[in-house]
């Protein structure tokens, strides 16, 4: 496992102190979680079901398609 030596601004550092007690986390686990989650390249944890899943509005209406566009070739 690697370490990293980061400087930051006294109220960004600040900031980070506030939002990894907020989790619960040292400043180092925040900071290694939030490493993790912008550089993966898969869907976050639950991604479908909060964002995908979660239209509150009226239920979409999709009108039929039609039939499939035949083109001449090339």
């Amino acid at each position: 496992m690697i370490q990293l030596l980061i400087e930051v601004s006294d109220p960004i550092a600040e900031q980070l102190r506030r939002r990894a007690e907020a989790q619960g986390l040292t400043v180092s686990q925040f900071l290694a979680n939030l490493l993790c989650r912008e550089l993966s390249e898969e869907w976050p944890p639950e991604f479908f079901e909060e964002v995908v899943g979660g239209w509150q509005g009226e239920p979409v209406d999709r009108p039929p398609q039609g039939t499939y566009e035949r083109r001449e070739r090339l």
